[in-house]
């Protein structure tokens, strides 16, 4: 293609969008609302949309993998955050180490499964 890409935002749903909401603020995402109805969240280059949306089946097959530079770092960070204390159905899982790197996971309050890894 002659065309750069400059970003990919995936569209994501809420189960309860209040909660959501707060939930990524609380992750450190900077929150822009697009009405009542969507927002994008930013955190450095990456972006996603939350939309008030929920559909089960879709929600519980969403995945985001998210790169980082420090796997171990971000994950003691996630800890300190103590969001599944904040939050229902919030789940941390330690890291595990793959062939390819080494990754931990956080389920969002609505189910959305976020993978933060760092590659060899």
């Amino acid at each position: 293609m002659k065309h750069k890409i400059s970003s990919i935002r995936p569209f994501v749903g809420a189960k309860d969008f209040e909660i959501s909401r707060s939930f990524y603020r609380d992750l450190g995402f900077e929150e822009t609302t697009l009405g009542d109805q969507m927002s994008v969240f930013k955190m450095n280059d990456i972006a996603f949309y939350l939309q008030n949306a929920y559909v089960k089946d879709w929600i519980d097959n969403t995945m985001i993998f998210v790169e980082v530079d420090d796997v171990n770092g971000y994950y003691d960070e996630l800890l300190a955050l103590d969001l599944p204390k904040k939050y229902d159905d919030v789940r941390l899982t330690p890291i595990r180490t793959e062939p390819w790197g080494k990754e931990c996971f956080l389920h969002d309050p609505s189910g959305i499964l976020w993978h933060f890894g760092q590659f060899h």
